[in-house]
């Protein structure tokens, strides 16, 4: 029943989200029309996520190949949430199945021609991933090169988002040369973004060199010297110290250690959540996830855990994504909360963003309060996200980009909330459930779409699978005289052809 799962942590239409903050995508406003003509200074980058799956693009590891600016897809993301053009410049609808993409004059990094044939031969070996991508969870797809600059996309059925689900960095375009026999996807030298890795030191740092032959143009700096730092507090030192030009995710503890003018801070579409494990446990009682949900207090953790950098929970889409409050219902069919009797749980989270934790802790805390005995588990995400995917722990803290994967607000919901999706740590399996996430999925009109998926919201809700916990605000470390970092709602892209020093 969850044979197919898939990390998407990294990490979700929305055809028409409104969202804050300044964002370029692709080959747009960050394009290298500008560049200098030396051949610049290297970016130093840490990253909270060290690779956890060999850097292949069909796990957790596809969306720090985009941040570093190593692959992209056949469209992206605008500010508003639409597709906008990548490797694909134009695309047209043929019928209920079939879309047409026009594709641009591109270079893979190992000097071969970006075709039709290539890029529907990367697309079919995504589709035969296992487990398959989050981005074609309950969609069938076949690619098929039509002429020199043509590609067909078939889905079995009517699937109106295919543009926004082909923007996923899991779905990102690569050469013949990254697929071996051994069944292993590799993306050094074989993607086509404007840089290119070209060695990487296991868990602990890569180097990527300028790509000169990326259709956006040339970028600016002469490469990316990238870190894997999972302590957000020494991501916060280095930059502090001059070893860094960029830091993500720095921990909201340490904002105030950064002079003004070097952090960023940008409203995502990232929901912090608590996970209750529906099939097994103690929470299989709907009674007891009940007690649970009333035992957290949000409040308490936007205010004094996040330090004003977040909201507290309103459901499983945030205020970022500005048109779900209008259109937000009460959830459906919730159990009424039952008495906790000292019944023992395992709550766990990562501490590769240093804030989860400590919410942890809290919530560990208010259950505890409520009646609950609560063992706490931490560990870096990489040597978590097996078990979660498994069932192993009674609850789990998870932060979730909940448009990261296709732009698609029903795409999170079929990925981690039905009975076959491919990231369901809280174990679900509802058929009034499924029954409202695939009628969202055969929705075309995006408003109607938007009730949709706020009706499978309220569905989900009711269950007591999730309780939304906070809805943050990322801090980005920039040092002083970096330009062109871009500031991602959707937490895909970080640097790009103008991100220099």
């Amino acid at each position: 029943m969850r044979s197919h799962r898939r990390s998407r942590l990294l990490a979700p239409i929305l055809l028409l989200p409104l969202m804050s903050g300044c964002f370029a995508s692709g080959g747009g406003s960050d394009s290298g029309s500008g560049a200098k003509d030396g051949d610049g200074s290297r970016l130093r980058v840490a990253l909270a996520f060290p690779p956890a799956e060999n850097l292949s693009p069909y796990g957790a590891d596809a969306t720090l190949l985009s941040r570093l600016g190593v692959t992209e897809g056949l469209t992206a993301l605008d500010a508003n949430g639409s597709a906008a053009p990548a490797l694909a410049e134009s695309w047209r609808r043929d019928g209920e199945k079939t879309w047409e993409f026009t594709l641009r004059d591109a270079t893979f990094q190992d000097g071969t021609e970006v075709t039709p044939a290539a890029v529907a031969d990367s697309l079919t070996h995504a589709t035969e991933a296992e487990p398959v991508p989050a981005a074609l969870s309950g969609v069938t797809i076949t690619a098929k090169a039509d002429g020199d600059r043509t590609l067909r996309v078939t889905t079995t059925e009517p699937d109106p988002v295919l543009p926004l689900r082909l923007s996923s960095p899991s779905l990102a375009v690569l050469s013949a040369k990254a697929y071996g026999k051994s069944g292993r996807v590799d993306p050094v030298g074989t993607a086509t973004g404007p840089f290119e890795i070209t060695k990487v030191n296991g868990a602990t740092s890569a180097t990527l060199d300028r790509f000169d032959e990326y259709w956006g143009g040339r970028a600016q700096a002469a490469g990316v010297d990238a870190r894997f730092i999972a302590d957000g507090t020494a991501r916060a030192n280095a930059l502090r110290t001059g070893e860094l030009d960029i830091a993500e995710a720095v921990p909201v503890a340490q904002a105030a250690t950064l002079e003004k003018d070097t952090r960023r801070d940008t409203a995502t579409t990232r929901t912090t959540s608590l996970l209750l494990n529906t099939s097994k446990g103690t929470f299989k009682d709907a009674g007891l996830r009940a007690a649970a949900r009333a035992a957290v207090d949000t409040s308490v953790l936007a205010e004094d855990v996040y330090e004003g950098y977040a909201d507290p929970g309103a459901g499983i889409y945030g205020p970022a994504v500005t048109w779900a409050e209008g259109k937000r219902t009460k959830p459906v069919g919730r159990a009424a909360a039952g008495r906790a009797d000292g019944d023992t749980v395992t709550l766990a989270t990562y501490d590769n963003r240093p804030e989860l934790p400590e919410v942890a802790q809290v919530v560990k805390q208010q259950l505890e309060k409520a009646g609950f005995k609560v063992k706490l588990t931490v560990r870096e995400y990489s040597r978590l996200e097996s078990d979660a995917l498994e069932g192993k722990f009674d609850a789990f803290v998870l932060a979730r980009n909940t448009l990261l994967d296709t732009g698609d607000p029903v795409a999170v919901l079929a990925s981690d909330y039905t009975c076959d999706g491919g990231f369901n740590i809280a174990q679900l399996c509802d058929k009034d459930a499924d029954r409202a996430v695939a009628e969202a999925e055969r929705t075309a009109d995006s408003g109607e779409r938007q009730d949709a998926a706020m009706a499978a919201e309220a569905r989900i809700l009711g269950s007591g699978a999730v309780v939304p916990l906070v809805h943050q605000r990322i801090i980005t470390g920039v040092a002083a005289g970096v330009q062109g970092v871009i500031l991602d709602p959707y937490e895909r892209t970080l640097v790009g052809t103008g991100t220099r020093r």
